[in-house]
């Protein structure tokens, strides 16, 4: 059932229009992950289907009977006092009956496992985004939109909120840079790119493909394109005698092709990332003999006994407060240790990413930041222009220009990068980096870690960046334990005793008994045959419609119906190649 329709709605704020008359249609089911470059407008199309302010122009249709709640990316600072007076407040505003408010308060708390009494401004990240999803749904919506849930949110919250989010069977919109939680919890994907909505019905991993697939159509269609152009270009600059024999058509032609390519918005460019790397290191990087921390009578960390070498790539994984930073803090002397002992390398060059971001100064410009009052900066022993090497964290000039603190959080920690990697080191020290990172950024990132020849330290809660970086992690425990893995979070999570919850409480094995026992039917055998046939006939086709829509003569002819029955096609294309995906794995699972 279509629940919330956007037709052709737009929305700026002063500069390029962040919506540019798009069209999305949101169904009851829909667990949408929204994705697109910070800054893009994704906050703003939330607050917009949420209905917080009018669009600019266009319309957005709602039924009558869908109530929406929005959960923001952080916890507003004036909430203070009990949980329960705050949902309390936020129905009576609702006008309902203070007796039907406490029921429905105490079934949500419940749902959610929170104690009525507790203070707002005592709560742990944690929960505090139970907290504002209690806000949500103590309202009982039918849509919730998600602005960045997983954002500062340590592994174990993470966890929690997506198997809470699956439990529940409400239709969601979330904004989320986190590849783990978008791949696990997604069944569809809205990228905003340039004002523009591309949907993609489909799992995360499917979308990463049929992304690919719009990129390359698009840049063969713009090659094409300014070939085009280049080759009128060359025409209309021949010798007087080519002017005298002008065709004024083509001239014409010519004034529409350089209109087309002026109004042409292109994709923001790829963050340039490139690490200053200092003198080699000594083989054995640092070693720590029996380290111990206290805080009063709180044990941090226990007799750690740790040797780090040359090369390694180690992550920190632990819940929020479990010492990591501490830990940090102990390696690099900012602390030093309550007892044992500690031994750095030879010829150390440490950087050191600070979450706080507290080595910004937030009133001076971003170019400040880098810079001071110098035009450039050495990189790799090479003198760069400041504004240039800017750019590669895509800062434009203006941009460079503005103070820190109007920066959003992914900006800052784009520039706190930036500046970084201005430092020679051969020891890295990252500092949950990844916060308000996009994924494309994100995925640089990790391929500059990887190349990387120097030793790295990283905290962080993405579960696929430590997966995809780390060749060792250090497992915070509790009660000053830290545990040592070889690999990533998937790796240390497979060493774990399986718990009593989702496998026995399932009791599906005689089921499954029978489901393997099944064998496939001679029509159910023929199906399997020929679906692959099918779904290559069914992307053969959609090719050919990508083909057709980036082609710019089809818009010259001026026929819309041909265009938006190509629309649609590819749309219901989209469903069919789902549906038979589906249906062949399902077929594939059982044996002939």
């Amino acid at each position: 059932m279509n629940i919330i329709s956007l037709n052709q709605v737009s929305h700026a704020f002063g500069g390029p229009k962040l919506l540019d008359a798009v069209s999305l249609h949101i169904e009851a089911g829909d667990r949408i992950c929204l994705l697109g470059r910070n800054g893009a407008g994704k906050s703003t199309l939330l607050h917009l289907i949420n209905g917080d302010y009018p669009a600019d122009s266009g319309e957005i249709i709602r039924n009558q009977k869908i109530q929406s709640a929005y959960v923001p990316q952080e916890f507003p600072d004036h909430l203070t006092g009990e949980l329960q007076h705050h949902l309390q407040h936020v129905l009576s505003q609702q006008g309902m009956e203070p007796h039907q408010a406490d029921v429905q308060i105490e079934q949500t708390l419940t749902q959610l496992e929170m104690h009525p009494q507790t203070k707002l401004e005592t709560m742990s990240g944690g929960q505090k985004r139970r907290a504002l999803l209690a806000t949500a749904l103590v309202q009982n919506p039918d849509l919730i939109l998600l602005d960045e849930p997983t954002n500062h949110l340590d592994i174990n919250a993470i966890s929690w909120l997506e198997n809470f989010l699956l439990r529940l069977r409400k239709t969601l919109i979330f904004i989320s840079h986190d590849r783990t939680f978008a791949r696990n919890l997604a069944n569809r994907i809205i990228e905003l790119d340039r004002g523009q909505l591309q949907d993609y019905r489909c799992d995360y991993a499917t979308f990463l493909q049929r992304r690919q697939e719009v990129l390359n159509s698009e840049e063969q269609a713009w090659a094409r394109f300014d070939q085009k152009l280049a080759e009128e270009e060359i025409w209309i600059r021949k010798g007087i005698k080519a002017r005298r024999s002008r065709n004024m058509g083509r001239v014409r032609d010519l004034l529409k092709l350089r209109e087309e390519r002026r109004q042409r918005r292109d994709r923001t460019g790829q963050v340039k990332l490139q690490l200053e790397t200092g003198q080699r290191s000594g083989q054995m990087v640092l070693e720590t003999e029996n380290l111990s921390f206290k805080y009063g009578d709180e044990t941090i960390i226990a007799h750690l006994n740790l040797r780090i070498m040359r090369g390694d790539r180690i992550g920190l994984i632990g819940p929020n407060g479990s010492g990591k930073t501490t830990l940090l803090k102990l390696l690099t002397e900012v602390l030093q240790p309550s007892q044992g002992q500690l031994r750095l390398g030879t010829n150390l060059q440490i950087a050191y990413f600070d979450q706080l971001r507290q080595q910004l100064d937030e009133d001076r410009t971003v170019k400040q930041n880098i810079a001071d009052d110098h035009d450039q900066v050495i990189i790799n022993g090479n003198p760069r222009h400041i504004y240039g090497y800017l750019q590669d964290f895509l800062f434009t000039p203006e941009r460079a220009r503005t103070p820190v603190r109007v920066l959003s959080g992914g900006e800052k920690n784009r520039l706190l990068l930036a500046k970084l990697f201005t430092q020679p080191a051969n020891l890295l020290i990252l500092d949950e980096p990844t916060n308000d990172l996009d994924m494309e950024t994100l995925d640089l990132l990790e391929e500059l870690l990887l190349d990387y020849k120097g030793t790295v330290l990283l905290v962080s809660h993405d579960r696929s960046f430590l997966n995809n970086v780390v060749t060792s992690s250090l497992v915070f425990s509790g009660n000053g334990v830290i545990d040592e893995v070889i690999g990533g979070y998937d790796d240390w999570l497979a060493t774990q005793p399986k718990t009593e919850t989702a496998p026995k409480k399932e009791k599906a094995k005689p089921a499954q008994r029978k489901q393997r026992a099944r064998k496939l039917s001679f029509k159910e055998k023929k199906e399997l045959t020929e679906l692959p046939e099918q779904i290559d006939a069914l992307e053969t086709e959609q090719a050919d419609i990508h083909e057709k829509l980036a082609d710019p003569e089809i818009y010259k002819d001026g026929d819309g119906s041909q265009i938006s029955n190509l629309q649609q096609r590819l749309q219901n294309l989209e469903i069919e190649l789902e549906k038979a995906y589906q249906r062949w794995e399902e077929l594939d699972k059982i044996p002939e």
